[in-house]
């Protein structure tokens, strides 16, 4: 009988029906990626800042396209077998863009797709001057995005408001509760900034929730035992790696240029494991050709 290998979404649902909280790093191309895998990480988070910054060196204010993210989602798709969440910024568009970004991520490889309610150009949840859409056509990308899951797209839908920021977080908890009974799989309410936000949120919106734990952002980092007990499903670190990234650039590119070796760096034989050599000598092996 043909072995049934599951999709991400299916690994992703098997992840979340398991007891216990989703630790996750977010990662910005496919070596971040296989790094995360590598140390034992059980899924990983496509951060749309982190990919902003790396991939056109510009701040997550809804500059990069729907292109560039599909694109950078799928090389770090498939550079690794752990689900992959996926930063969906607005849908790209109306309703029907919506659809078309919910089918292009499935395609792509993703196991889940991240939807927000901010206005087009977006910005990063933890910066000024956000704004975010009526209530109603949030609701219309949810429902469209829904619409494409159940529709065929083999892909989790998470939904992700912002309002808290401009309309309170009575309005922030109305637009998760009513996501989730569109038929969103996951619920995130983004930057709640007292441990009481975070509790009323978790008490009042049923599914599994997300918490976006920036370091030095306006979220409170709680301990993961304490974000389990409240009612969180899922932890997620977007934007450390890219943090220790460009700091360690920057102090070897110090060192460099006083004529030192700069600190912390890999022996060859590491570097060249970690992206991938040995794998690929052995298949070398496997297919090379012996004319005799």
């Amino acid at each position: 009988m043909p072995v049934l290998i599951s999709s991400p979404a299916e690994r992703l649902r098997g992840l979340l029906a398991h007891p216990g909280i989703l630790l996750m790093a977010g990662c910005h191309d496919a070596i971040s990626a296989k790094q995360i895998e590598l140390m034992g990480f059980a899924s990983t988070f496509m951060s749309g800042f982190a990919v902003s910054a790396v991939r056109l060196g510009m701040p997550d204010t809804g500059l990069i396209s729907y292109a560039e993210m599909v694109e950078q989602g799928r090389t770090i798709c498939q550079a690794v077998s752990i689900p992959v969440f996926g930063d969906g910024d607005t849908g790209f568009g109306n309703a029907i863009n919506v659809r078309r970004t919910v089918q292009g991520y499935a395609q792509a490889g993703f196991a889940c797709i991240m939807l927000e309610d901010q206005v087009s150009p977006k910005r990063c949840g933890h910066t000024q001057g956000k704004a975010v859409v009526s209530r109603d056509e949030a609701l219309t990308r949810i429902q469209a995005a829904v619409d494409a899951r159940d529709a065929g797209a083999d892909i989790l839908i998470m939904a992700r408001t912002d309002s808290l920021a401009t309309h309170g977080l009575a309005d922030a908890i109305e637009r998760c509760r009513l996501f989730r009974e569109i038929g969103a799989d996951i619920s995130f309410l983004e930057a709640p900034e007292s441990v009481g936000e975070m509790h009323r949120y978790c008490q009042e919106v049923d599914g599994p929730k997300m918490a976006n734990l920036i370091e030095h952002g306006k979220t409170p980092l709680l301990p993961l035992h304490e974000l389990e007990t409240m009612g969180y499903k899922i932890a997620v670190y977007p934007l450390t790696l890219l943090s220790v990234y460009i700091r360690a650039m920057r102090e070897a590119l110090a060192s460099l240029k006083l004529g030192q070796k700069p600190k912390g760096m890999l022996d060859f034989e590491e570097l060249k494991a970690a992206v991938g050599f040995p794998d690929y000598y052995a298949e070398e092996v496997r297919y090379k050709f012996d004319p005799s």
